[in-house]
């Protein structure tokens, strides 16, 4: 059994690309955790579809096509994981705090919305962390 803490386990998770990747492609010791969580239903992770759609353009980058070849994955198998453990939540709208990377703000906007908790190793995410709180979200790499 995974250890969870009862706030993780209550609050909706929003995911970052980046983490996803550690999750889902590369197995990074500091994402078991959570991919565990997922894999046992203990981890409310929310998403929009322009996330995946995010997920299946980095998925297509250079540096990314020969790191599924070595791991034995194709784009496919870690959309498909994404599809398994990701409850597809409608796009929210602009929330009142702005992260400096416009890629990073559909995240923002989610964790916002629902009060969640968002996984990130963008600096620009994890840099929000104090003006997050205002608004009932935590900034943070790992669970």
């Amino acid at each position: 059994m995974v250890s969870v803490s009862p706030e993780v386990r209550k609050a909706p998770v929003v995911i970052d690309t980046n983490i996803i990747l550690d999750i889902f492609v590369f197995n990074d010791v500091a994402a078991k955790q959570v991919k565990k969580a997922l894999e046992a239903g203990e981890i409310d992770w929310i998403a929009t579809p322009p996330m995946r759609d995010e997920l299946a353009r980095v998925l297509a980058y250079p540096q990314i096509v020969p790191r599924l070849v070595f791991y034995q994955l194709v784009a496919g198998d870690v959309l498909a994981s994404f599809d398994r453990h990701a409850r597809l939540a409608d796009v929210a709208a602009k929330a009142s705090v702005t992260c400096r990377d416009a890629d990073d703000q559909k995240f923002i906007d989610l964790a916002v919305a629902h009060q969640a908790l968002v996984l990130s190793k963008d600096k620009h995410v994890i840099s929000m962390k104090k003006r997050l709180l205002p608004h009932g979200v935590r900034a943070q790499e790992a669970i």
